[in-house]
């Protein structure tokens, strides 16, 4: 693990936007306009999806895909100006929030500055062409770092990036050496003391696919050394075998409890139900109630909790990256068609609730201020540096807690087929629900669950 890495990034929340698809606009200044709403969500920090130029040549639908990129010292014209960009993280950080935009080093675009002048520092197939070693990403060419002015080309661009922005998010930073990021990291931290850095770590089975044919591939583990997050594709593969029906729940929190012992003390896992690789959350659970357990389980886990722009909606449709799709519009209604909002909870409302309430108890809560309500439950210190684990019962329940200093947090989560009887470690006695702030009675080792998202602490 990083030495210098926080656990305080597990008290975090981050927010994905990708610039060209979050306003009609599709520019700086409308992200600018919308940084309020993403501040009350209790964002810490937006994540900006790659705000350089797109490349032309190869380029997949009408506007190509931001990671196909041909100028990493430039940003995209479409976006707005240098200034504008400067003037969105200045904004971001006078809201209190951080900001780390997309490093994309493993590629560029075939019609990129690099390519054109240096076609040296570039991966050639035995015939001398350029090319890609994954082989289906046909808009972009791979770098060749054996070529070290490559390393100080890019290192010199993440301190150039370094001097306006708070940290990086790095594209499939795994088949790129280890010994770069290291390097990396190091030159930095001397512009940017404290820099955030992520990893798009992959796939298990992407990683052994590139290491058979004889390809870097970084291991969660190795990633660690340099990185202070990465994805937790190490177990999402379990989550999505659940939803399928391919796989158990005890399987998936056999995976989730394994991190605690195989990573080092102070590693730190960025948890999603989605993003801009993966299918919408909304549309993988359509069960709205099953959707608020997972989204509050999400935020529960140890690590960093991140929301895809329009998540905090329930939006189904997963954005385009090569064409304009927007998410949001200037109209709050369309906003509300394109990311069909949940029904709302009771609400109370004098001497009963309001007309547009659910009448039901376990109606699934909106996932906007269920969202806002768990930001400010993840604050709590416990969440920040605990004993962590999970378990499961009967294939539909999730029981976690965090356990420090004779603190705990209990979350039971309702995953699938609504109310029942849950089994907990957790002391006799009656509760609030941090979430909906209502009592909890837990008796004998159990409590009654009507569907909606427990969490404890004591």
């Amino acid at each position: 693990m990083a030495q210098q890495t926080s656990k305080a990034l597990r008290n975090m929340v981050m927010y994905q936007v990708f610039v060209r698809n979050f306003s009609a606009e599709g520019t700086f200044e409308k992200v600018r306009e919308r940084l309020g709403d993403i501040k009350a969500l209790g964002t810490d920090v937006i994540w900006l999806m790659p705000i350089h130029p797109v490349g032309k040549a190869q380029r997949k639908g009408t506007l190509g895909s931001p990671y196909a990129i041909s100028d990493y010292r430039a940003v995209n014209p479409e976006f707005g100006k240098l200034d504008d960009f400067k003037a969105l993280v200045e904004d971001i950080h006078a809201h209190g929030m951080k900001c780390i935009i997309d490093v994309v080093y493993n590629h560029t675009s075939p019609d990129s500055v690099l390519c054109k002048e240096h076609p040296e520092w570039f991966y050639h197939k035995e015939d001398g062409s350029f090319g890609n070693r994954v082989g289906d990403w046909t808009d972009i060419i791979d770098l060749d770092y054996s070529n070290k002015e490559l390393w100080s080309y890019q290192i010199e661009t993440l301190r150039m990036w370094a001097e306006i922005v708070d940290g990086f998010r790095c594209d499939v930073a795994p088949l790129i050496p280890l010994e770069f990021w290291l390097e990396a990291r190091k030159a930095v931290e001397e512009v940017r003391s404290g820099c955030i850095w992520l990893s798009e770590s992959v796939e298990p089975g992407f990683i052994t696919y590139m290491r058979g044919r004889g390809l870097t591939a970084l291991s969660d583990s190795e990633i660690y050394q340099a990185f202070d997050m990465c994805y937790d594709y190490d177990v999402y593969g379990k989550f999505r075998a659940y939803l399928s029906g391919k796989g158990t729940l005890e399987e998936y929190a056999e995976a989730v409890n394994r991190q605690e012992y195989i990573y080092p003390e102070n590693y730190v896992k960025l948890r999603f139900l989605e993003n801009h690789d993966q299918t919408r959350a909304a549309f993988l659970i359509p069960d709205r109630l099953s959707l608020a357990n997972w989204t509050a389980f999400n935020y529960f886990q140890k690590g960093l909790t991140l929301i895809y722009a329009g998540q905090e909606y329930g939006a189904e449709h997963l954005p385009s990256l090569f064409d304009k799709d927007d998410i949001f519009t200037d109209d709050e209604n369309d906003i509300r068609m394109k990311a069909q909002s949940y029904a709302i909870s009771v609400v109370p409302d004098g001497d009963g609730v309001t007309a547009t309430a659910v009448k039901k108890e376990h109606a699934a809560p909106e996932l906007l201020p269920l969202m806002r309500v768990l930001a400010k439950i993840k604050r709590d210190p416990l969440f920040k540096d605990s004993v962590y684990t999970v378990k499961a019962q009967e294939d539909r329940f999730l029981i976690a807690s965090h356990e420090k200093d004779g603190r705990k947090a209990l979350g039971v989560f309702t995953v699938k087929d609504g109310a029942g009887y849950v089994e907990v470690d957790f002391p006799d006695g009656v509760y609030t629900n941090l979430i909906n702030d209502k009592p909890v009675e837990v008796f004998r080792g159990g409590v009654q669950s009507l569907g909606l998202p427990i969490i404890l602490i004591k």
